[in-house]
């Protein structure tokens, strides 16, 4: 591709600037120009793609059939791949796959063909459309589950009512243990089916205005001997926790549920840890992390350092019915009433969870505050807008989910940083041992690999002293990861979180010491 140096200025001008990625190349495969965009979505540096053939952004089996695809078109001239628009999965230097939609488009130059792909990364609405299908499929479920369990209530009704005349009507010796039997598995299913109620979200709540803390204690103090000597609970309520619409019989149940399956999935003993927040959504990366509706929450966080889920059990960890210790008991509707409990009360849920290390459940319920709090509120929220905060200093972000770490990427260039990536903790101390210059190291705590985010940290600070770092979790507090620490404590920024927080944090990293 040849052209004047005025028509080059501004093809580079609209390469830099633009949202999507952008490849140019020859018939062969060259890739002549890729946008800023490419670089970033496909994990390559600056100009790193440029000589390189378009086939390494594919997978291995779209690339073999691409060069027949574009020969095709040469000598024929079909034009079935250009101008359609369609969904295909990219390849990033990393080797994760990446969701992409692609147009893409010919050009004669002078004789020589030339093609252009614009590729739009789908990364955010397949999060987006995943996190709305799950919950379309709760709520179909819990139609369901809500009808049936009516209809069988009113069976119930029938069965008790008719079991309990009979008693009273006077039974024989042997005619009362059958029907004392039977009247005590009426009464189990009439159990049964109000937990299928409150998960289909149609129970009796009677909501009250509450301080979160006061149930908690309240709950806790209960549990104590049932939990027994084994099992460390630590607390962490938030002095200045917002009043929530509740009702408190059904939080304290929920609480008791939470801390009992938490019990179950550390087996012998465990570290359990139960936290109280506030927190406000109103930033688009928590929102789109979380999926819950923009406003001001008071969190319940019940980490524990258990067993773990694996990616399936997190997807089907609120089904009714579906548990992961039938064998010792379990029915299956503790998490499901826990989940249905909360939504009807307006709030959400989430789950955390690594297998091995342990859970974290998030139950968000709506602030209630007077208009005079939320006029103030609202008024401070717009002093939390982030601004670029660094003058290029040089962080790397180190995170093994993808998808995680090019948000993380994107949130902190944002910021005015220069960005650096690794996908362990093994790859960013390589990074570091050959000298690569950075300021802040920004890393996720659980990894696979050699090194733990916290294995990460701890040879920072023995060979890199003048680096700063900050650890992120999706865990409640270190309760799960404190057994890697050895011996030191990191700071920690705990998921999900504000782009204002992590501005914050940040810049209490870059700022000196005081008396320093």
């Amino acid at each position: 591709m040849h052209s004047d140096p005025h028509d080059s200025a501004i093809l580079d001008t609209l390469l830099m600037a633009a949202p999507d990625a952008i490849v140019i190349c020859d018939q062969t495969g060259k890739i002549l120009r890729a946008s800023a965009a490419a670089h970033s979505t496909f994990g390559y540096e600056p100009g790193e793609l440029t000589g390189r053939n378009v086939r390494i952004l594919m997978p291995e089996t779209l690339g073999t059939l691409h060069d027949g695809y574009i020969a095709r078109h040469i000598a024929t001239g079909e034009v079935r791949i250009l101008d359609a628009m369609r969904d295909v999965e990219g390849r990033r230097k990393d080797g994760s796959s990446v969701p992409l939609q692609i147009t893409l488009g010919g050009i004669d130059a002078g004789g020589a063909q030339h093609f252009t792909a614009v590729m739009h990364d789908l990364t955010r609405r397949r999060a987006t459309q995943n996190a709305l299908s799950r919950s379309q499929r709760m709520d179909a479920i819990g139609q369901m589950t809500g009808g049936i369990a009516h209809d069988f209530n009113n069976i119930l009704t029938l069965l008790i009512g008719n079991l309990e005349l009979l008693e009273l009507r006077g039974l024989t010796d042997r005619q009362a243990g059958p029907v004392a039997d039977a009247l005590h598995a009426a009464q189990l299913g009439a159990d049964l089916t109000q937990r299928l109620m409150a998960f289909a979200r149609r129970s009796d709540l009677r909501p009250v205005m509450t301080d979160l803390r006061a149930p908690c204690g309240e709950t806790l103090r209960i549990l104590k001997g049932s939990l027994g000597e084994n099992y460390t609970v630590r607390t962490d309520f938030a002095e200045d926790a917002d009043m929530v619409m509740i009702d408190p019989v059904q939080f304290q149940s929920a609480l008791t549920n939470l801390v009992f399956n938490a019990r179950d999935a550390m087996g012998a003993s465990g570290d359990l840890l139960i936290s109280l927040s506030n927190v406000t959504i109103d930033d688009t990366y928590v929102a789109q992390e979380t999926g819950i509706r923009y406003g001001r929450y008071v969190r319940l966080s019940v980490g524990d350092n258990g067993a773990g889920m694996d990616e399936e059990a997190q997807k089907r960890a609120f089904e009714p019915f579906f548990t992961t210790k039938s064998d010792a008991g379990g029915t299956g509707l503790g998490l499901a009433t826990v989940y249905g409990f909360v939504r009807q009360s307006g709030g959400h849920v989430t789950l955390y969870s690594e297998p091995g290390l342990g859970s974290n459940f998030g139950l968000y319920f709506p602030a209630v505050h007077s208009d005079a709090e939320t006029v103030e509120k609202t008024g401070a929220r717009a002093t939390d807008t982030p601004v670029r905060i660094a003058d290029s200093q040089m962080v790397l972000v180190v995170e093994d989910n993808p998808r995680v770490r090019k948000l993380s990427v994107e949130r902190i260039r944002d910021l005015g940083f220069s960005v650096e990536e690794a996908a362990s903790g093994d790859s960013a101390y390589l990074m570091l041992k050959e000298g690569l210059p950075v300021d802040i190291v920004f890393s996720d705590l659980v990894m696979p690999g050699r090194l733990s985010g916290y294995d990460l940290a701890a040879k920072i600070a023995d060979e890199f002293p003048q680096i700063r770092v900050l650890l992120t979790s999706g865990y409640a507090s270190d309760v799960v990861t404190s057994r890697m620490a050895q011996g030191q404590v990191f700071d920690i920024l705990h998921k999900p979180y504000r782009q204002a927080e992590l501005a914050r944090r940040l810049q209490v990293l870059l700022d000196p010491p005081a008396g320093g």
